[in-house]
């Protein structure tokens, strides 16, 4: 039997192996006199660590004693993992990631309150009953709303120094409709910034301020992160600019999301942290704080961050391009459950099934069909369903691709051109029409805006005009804000010129005939006169 003892003492490891070989009765003999002896030396040693502010004794060296199971052979030993204590000094990391930090505040263009029926009813009621007007209802003249075009606070997000001459990375959520931003650095110089691209889908951006004194962050391999690797965040939750908290990561590749793989982390992460960095123990980014699992709005111990290196990717392109293009090949697909597999003769659950071909889409063009699991795209497995849509997007458009599909149990090799997704517009505010008003337009108590390309993207309709203010017919008649006038007198509204051109037209009748959209309902409504 082979008793091992360790002595730790300092930096230095002692290693004494003593062989005996000798009876049952000796064997046991020396057996329990090494428990003993551990016994005697780990109580030492554990009363030494509790009492920290009083001086070991020779005899409460720490040690770690391995020995073998009187039954088990010599080549079947335990080996002990040393006992970790003490936490990580971030402080380092802090003064050499903490200037490249900054807060980043976002403005909006205040937009003048509707002053529609609805509000006149309760202004009366207001009046009738002598209650004291909230301020800023209803327009009200002494209240402290906005006034139009006045800018307001939106939201605080946070950022770090992509590159000293100004590129800063950030969430695009936090810029997001955004009329102006101002990004303040640690050393509290404040700058206009300037959105050079967003992407929704991965929910990066990129500003850039003017400056070319910044010191960028050092970006680190988000591949070589283990679970259970200290990390730290900087950020600015509820406005508290430079603040840090650290954590564990608590898992890799999390499926939130089409595009992203997320790291989970349990670092304290709150509104007002979205945009900052995720920090390594060498001081390097390897994520974005992106989001938190939360039932009350508040860190609940749950936090995700974008790998940086999918960051980088996507901010690479929205430097140069100002949008980022994506691959498609056209497919609706799901995931392969035990069954499936089994029933398709894959033998175990892997690969994406497709549920749908889009009609003239690469995939119809390639021959793919209803049934098939796709296994491999351009020679990357295909593990789960959430794999393909991040492997074809990652794909150059026009690319001619090899994939391999199961069909009928049985593999089959295909060639497919990747298309291209449309590119995201630029996630900036959109220029608000000016509300339009007409002798006819004014007899249904009726103001109405151009739809913007935008509005038109959301709702899926290719023309309509848009209720500004109603008053009037057209607040008797139920019609709000925001309302979408679809036709007017049975007759399809292109814009607000086309709306104009009817009402004239059907101007000696005293009823016209109104189909609106709100929401996802439309309803029909009788303006008179």
């Amino acid at each position: 039997m082979v008793v091992q003892v360790w002595h730790i003492q300092g930096n230095k490891v002692n290693d004494q192996s003593q062989t005996t070989q000798s009876n049952s009765r000796s064997i046991s003999r020396n057996f329990i006199s090494a428990v003993i002896v551990g016994c005697a030396v780990v109580g030492a040693g554990a009363a030494w660590t509790l009492t920290q502010t009083q001086t070991p004794v020779a005899v409460a060296t720490p040690q770690v004693v391995v020995a073998a199971n009187a039954t088990a052979t010599a080549s079947m030993q335990t080996v002990a993992l040393p006992l970790m204590t003490g936490l990580p000094d971030f402080t380092p990391l802090v003064e050499a990631v903490g200037p490249s930090v900054v807060n980043i505040r976002t403005l909006e263009n205040a937009k003048p309150q509707s002053s529609g029926g609805s509000d006149e009813q309760m202004l009366e009621f207001f009046r009738r009953f002598g209650i004291p007007v909230p301020p800023g209802f209803g327009g009200n003249p002494d209240g402290d709303a906005p006034k139009d075009g006045e800018q307001r606070p939106r939201g605080i997000g946070s950022g770090f120094v992509l590159s000293a001459d100004g590129y800063i990375m950030t969430n695009a959520h936090v810029v997001d409709g955004a009329d102006e931003l101002i990004v303040t650095m640690p050393d509290k110089r404040e700058f206009k910034a300037k959105i050079i691209g967003a992407d929704k889908r991965t929910d990066v951006a990129v500003v850039k301020v003017d400056a070319t004194d910044l010191v960028p962050v050092r970006l680190g391999d988000p591949e070589m992160l283990k679970v259970g690797a200290w990390v730290m965040a900087i950020g600015s939750p509820y406005g508290l600019e430079n603040t840090v908290t650290a954590g564990i990561v608590s898992a890799k590749a999390r499926e939130t999301g089409d595009f992203l793989p997320f790291i989970q982390t349990d670092v304290a992460i709150n509104p007002g942290n979205s945009g900052g960095p995720l920090i390594n123990m060498r001081g390097e980014v390897v994520g974005i704080n992106s989001q938190i699992y939360s039932r009350s709005g508040g860190f609940q111990g749950i936090s995700f961050a974008i790998p940086i290196d999918e960051a980088v990717r996507v901010s690479t392109q929205l430097r140069s391009q100002g949008f980022v293009t994506r691959g498609r090949i056209g497919v609706s697909i799901a995931s392969v459950d035990k069954e499936t597999a089994e029933a398709l003769g894959l033998g175990k659950p892997r690969g994406a099934l497709v549920n749908g071909v889009e009609a003239g889409s690469p995939a119809a063009k390639a021959g793919l069909e209803p049934g098939d699991v796709i296994i491999e795209f351009e020679g990357v497995a295909i593990e789960k369903s959430l794999d393909l849509p991040r492997v074809v997007g990652n794909t150059k458009p026009g690319t001619t691709s090899p994939l391999t599909v199961v069909r009928q149990g049985k593999e089959k090799k295909l060639t497919i051109t990747v298309g291209a997704f449309d590119p995201e517009p630029m996630t900036t505010a959109e220029v608000v029409p000016e509300p339009q008003t007409g002798e006819q337009l004014l007899a249904l108590g009726l103001s109405v805006l151009e739809l913007t390309p935008q509005d038109m993207r959301e709702l899926k309709i290719d023309g309509g005009v848009k209720v500004k203010d109603v008053q009037g017919a057209a607040a008797r008649a139920g019609m709000r804000p925001d309302d979408v006038i679809l036709a007017a007198a049975n007759t399809k509204v292109a814009d607000v010129n086309a709306l104009k051109l009817l009402l004239a037209k059907t101007a000696d009748k005293p009823v016209v005939s109104i189909l609106f959209r709100r929401g996802q309902w439309v309803q029909y409504a009788l303006l008179r006169r």
